[in-house]
């Protein structure tokens, strides 16, 4: 079914125009002239991404939508100021390279990467406050607002903040670039890293003959004179930035007026996304997306209503434009199966064109017996196999996965092949806010997702082939 476009009028937008809405899990500045005047010096600094580069993931998300590539989009949960380092970033980087590697492999189509850095400084939270021993002050809500020790001083909302955020956005972009555009990312590098993780993995019997049939593949493809010298998708990759749409005085600072399209971007990331706590239809944070061309997602929690879904759909893609919508579902591994196949459905029945992605992260978080939010391996794994037979049932794409991981080896999450518990937690526990699946884990999932993928692509090369024979 195709969607009736509507040409219904809208109000003006500007990138102020979300400040007349109302706005929640925004931070109350102290001193809202140091805000204004960080606004707008942040106003005459350069872009951090392009608008042709964003236009270029709406393409490739389009084919997403279509049904011809998968997005992988992962990273930190919250990047901070005091774990930055090029370590941090490389390994981050390098895990979800290797993790496309093997989807890529195991599906036969397109890896579309967009990586959760760069950006994702601010978090929502479900209570303003935090009490401790009988004190109570502002929650952290990330290192863009404030700081996690639980002092006065450092957990008011500082301004100067939003401009150590963009300048850590700036270099981190710059090694990104650097790694995905200098050979680091080139395939056989790719591939040496994923052969060195199967040996002595736990389940190194079910990786070795994917991980050895893609070395075989490459070796092939040199044979034939496919080399990283005459071929630069060899050693080149597209890799966009994304992070959550929060706090929208620094998204509105790095909006601006595309010189070729006249259309306004958000120059902050090539994606942005609105949170399941900010996503009313009345709200400042759709006010603000609506107005910008960025590919744009939307978390899609058990509380999201048919009915606001599409009232969402309508303001942010009026014109129903492929690639620019991904409804990312957030229900937790018990809940999909009720609530998911309900989303798809009434997708199906108006006409609007969207890109699935599954976030099993949010859904299932717990605390532990010994204080430490964390999420076990199985109940993301069961969350994504849900997500892929629900889809199957429903005759859709089920295009991609959104994962909160680090590519440094953190205790953060029980479970997966390594067997890590609850007494293992606090060892390399780290993150400053929700708990990541480390790069073993992360590589584990990819490989589990290579298989869902595999039977996805045969059951498209199958149709594919029925149909020829039916028309012949």
């Amino acid at each position: 079914m195709l969607k009736t476009v509507k040409n219904t009028p809208q109000a003006p937008w500007s990138p102020e125009s979300w400040t007349t809405k109302p706005a929640k899990q925004l931070p109350e500045y102290d001193h809202p002239e140091e805000l204004k005047a960080v606004v707008e010096t942040l106003k005459n600094y350069p872009p951090l991404v392009f608008a042709g580069e964003a236009r270029r993931l709406k393409k490739a998300l389009a084919k997403v939508a279509a049904g011809e590539a998968f997005l992988l989009q992962a990273g930190d949960c919250a990047e901070s100021f005091a774990e930055f380092h090029p370590k941090n970033i490389r390994d981050t980087f390098r895990v979800i390279l290797q993790m496309a590697i093997v989807m890529t492999f195991a599906s036969g189509m397109p890896i579309v990467k967009v990586g959760r850095i760069a950006g994702q400084f601010a978090k929502p939270r479900s209570d303003n406050n935090e009490t401790r021993n009988g004190v109570t002050l502002p929650s952290y809500k990330g290192d863009i607002i404030n700081g996690m020790e639980f002092t006065p001083e450092s957990r008011h909302p500082d301004p100067k903040r939003i401009i150590q955020a963009y300048n850590q956005s700036a270099a981190t972009l710059n090694l990104v670039r650097a790694f995905a555009h200098g050979g680091y990312a080139a395939l056989h590098r790719v591939n040496k890293w994923t052969l060195d993780f199967v040996k002595g993995h736990p389940l190194s019997d079910r990786y070795q003959d994917l991980a050895h049939r893609l070395d075989q593949a490459l070796a092939f493809m040199a044979a034939a004179g496919i080399t990283a010298e005459n071929s630069p998708q060899i050693q080149e990759v597209d890799f966009f930035t994304s992070h959550e749409a929060l706090l929208l005085p620094y998204e509105q600072a790095l909006t601006r007026i595309d010189s070729t399209t006249d259309d306004w971007y958000d120059v902050s990331a090539h994606f942005l996304w609105i949170g399941d706590r900010t996503r009313q239809p009345d709200g400042a944070h759709v006010e603000f997306l609506r107005g910008v061309k960025n590919p744009i997602g939307i978390k899609c929690g058990p509380s999201l209503s048919i009915d606001d879904l599409m009232k969402l759909l309508d303001i942010l893609n009026p014109d129903n434009e492929a690639g620019r919508i991904t409804l990312i579902s957030r229900m937790g591994h018990e809940k999909i199966a009720d609530n998911l196949p309900k989303f798809i459905r009434a997708i199906k029945d108006s006409g609007n064109i969207v890109t699935w992605s599954c976030d099993p992260m949010h859904g299932n978080t717990k605390v532990s017996s010994s204080g430490y939010k964390t999420r076990a391996f199985e109940n993301i794994l069961a969350e994504v196999k849900s997500f892929f037979a629900i889809h199957h049932a429903e005759g859709t794409h089920p295009g991609g996965v959104h994962l909160e991981l680090t590519g440094q080896d953190v205790t953060e999450c029980v479970g997966g092949a390594y067997k890590i518990t609850e007494d293992n937690l606090s060892q390399r526990y780290h993150t400053h806010c929700d708990p990541r699946l480390n790069a073993s884990q992360g590589l584990e999932l990819a490989f589990l997702i290579a298989d869902e993928l595999h039977t996805n692509y045969k059951r498209r090369r199958d149709l594919a082939s029925d149909k020829i024979s039916t028309e012949s």
